[in-house]
């Protein structure tokens, strides 16, 4: 049965292209893998099927009664409302026909026998419902989901004013869940999970009976939980069945026989557009000629896509630091309460470690206590000599109005235009995203915005707080052979072991120094 019916749409940004006549439909229990480069599209669709953007063209349809769930990490949450509180929301329905059921139990004290009937059976059916949604159980099922995705180490009680973006999408990731829509919509819901948390979740998809649409580009998490690939590219939406490592066979094959069509259809327009030209203008040979391009005419030429510009990453490196990076005596990281047991850390020039952990725990606090950013709960940390620090955040959190000229020559104001454009087009960003303000590209593309910025610094030492969220498939490899070729040190956060494990010497595990139940 069909949930979802897509036909013919068409979308774009001023005058960049998005989708041309796309149709896609989606079934029953179907398990889908939206895949694609950074912005092809892939959340402007889900945008579009939700209803939050309206298409240039074409027809969105739902079935009746579908409910669908979207994980939106522009949703607002009220303040002074509990993490508990909003993951009890998820049951609202359920609760408004517990009210309507309550009501008729008062309106049976004065009904007609004909209305009792009619009331009894009412409430059976309400009764009912509450039974098979496991309404009379909802606390332990807050509970067991809120577990999962480590929600229960942060407090449940906790106010949701003050959480992290990352916790704050864990929060709606939780809800989501709770609710069980008929089709779940989720846009990188692992950017702000650690591993621990993101077997949970791929254990909750696989055993999911509704159907989902994940874009992801974890590769080994999308593998592991999706039956079906479509792929977004050139403005067309191709499906494919099987798992990401089987499309990635079928879509070689299939580009090597279209680049093989394409080098015989251009020589067979070439023969004929040879012979019509020296064959038109004799009158013995005019009607040949004239029949050469009547069937030149009508030929449908292929057209080769165009190749999308693959990010080239090389970090520029500043003289030799000191022969200690940082040291931290007694450090005592936290806010208002302590995160940490008293940490006594060294890192040495040339070492690349990885910090690892459970979400929460502070890994970027205790970045940031080492930068000297924020101040720690007691001891101290101490930064070593001529260091030249390269620092990628893992959250911007305001809008950005400049364009990516703008942001880059904001940092680097002796470059030329065309020093600037080639640094942006370096990273993999076309000229129409160079041209663009920050806030309309993808996630991918304002990192690959970030990343243009820091390797272009000379640096000898990168503090990269997951820098993968949000990158495709190239960007994140070529990261990663640019951090393995990089002669400065690294400390790094990342919840993707596929990621650090080929990176970095060194694996620092948070956990073990934690001051939370893990």
């Amino acid at each position: 049965m069909s949930i979802l019916n897509v036909k013919n749409l068409s979308h774009g940004f001023g005058d960049r292209a998005i989708f041309n006549d796309v149709s896609f439909r989606l079934l029953k229990g179907e398990h889908i893998g939206l895949v694609g480069a950074n912005g092809e599209g892939k959340s402007t669709f889900m945008n579009i099927v939700t209803g939050k953007l309206e298409p240039d063209a074409g027809v969105v349809e739902w079935s009746k009664r579908v409910r669908a769930g979207y994980l939106d990490q522009h949703t607002v949450l009220e303040k002074g409302i509990s993490i508990r509180d909003v993951l009890r929301g998820a049951f609202q329905y359920l609760f408004d026909l517990e009210a309507e059921m309550n009501q008729m139990f008062e309106k049976m004290a004065e009904a007609t026998p004909e209305e009792l009937d009619q009331l009894m059976e009412d409430s059976g059916t309400i009764q009912d419902i509450l039974t098979h949604n496991d309404f009379y159980v909802i606390d332990s099922k807050v509970e067991e989901t809120a577990r999962g995705l480590g929600l229960v180490d942060i407090g449940l009680d906790k106010d949701v004013n003050d959480l992290s973006g990352g916790q704050r999408t864990k929060v709606l990731l939780a809800k989501l869940l709770l609710e069980k829509p008929d089709i779940l919509l989720l846009d990188e819901p692992t950017n702000y999970l650690d591993e621990q948390h993101i077997e949970w979740l791929k254990r909750y998809l696989n055993e999911y009976e509704n159907a989902f649409i994940l874009i992801s580009h974890d590769i080994p998490f999308l593998n592991s939980v999706i039956n079906l690939i479509y792929h977004m590219e050139n403005q067309e939406l191709n499906r494919y069945v099987g798992d990401y490592d089987n499309f990635l066979q079928i879509y070689e094959v299939k580009k090597q026989q279209l680049e093989s069509a394409y080098k015989r259809q251009q020589q067979e327009i070439a023969e004929l557009e040879d012979f019509v030209a020296r064959n038109k203008a004799r009158v013995s040979t005019r009607n040949m000629a004239m029949s050469r391009q009547k069937k030149l005419d009508k030929i449908e030429v292929i057209e080769l896509a165009k190749d999308k510009p693959k990010p080239e990453f090389k970090f520029k490196e500043a003289r030799a630091a000191g022969k200690v990076i940082f040291e931290t005596t007694d450090l005592v990281i936290g806010y208002d309460e302590p995160l940490s047991k008293p940490l006594n850390l060294q890192m040495e020039r040339g070492q690349k470690i990885a910090l690892v952990g459970a979400n929460g725990l502070g890994k970027t606090t205790l970045l940031r206590s080492i930068l000297g950013e924020i101040k720690s709960v007691s001891g101290e940390a101490r930064l070593g000599d001529y260091l030249s620090i390269g620092y990628f955040e893992q959250e911007i959190k305001e809008n950005n109005y400049n364009t990516c000229i703008e942001e880059f020559w904001k940092s680097f104001p002796s470059f030329s235009q065309y020093e600037v454009r080639a640094a942006l087009a370096k990273c993999g960003l076309t000229t129409k995203h160079i041209e663009s303000k920050v806030m309309v590209l993808s996630g991918g593309e304002q990192a690959k915005v970030r990343l243009a910025k820091l390797i272009n610094r000379e640096t000898n030492l990168l503090v990269l707080d997951e820098p993968t969220n949000h990158l495709d498939v190239d960007a994140k490899e070529e990261l990663k052979r640019a951090l393995r070729d990089y002669k400065g040190s690294i400390l790094l956060i990342s919840h993707e072991p596929e990621f650090y494990r080929d990176v970095v010497s060194k694996i620092w595990n948070c956990e073990e120094w934690t001051t939370k139940i893990v």
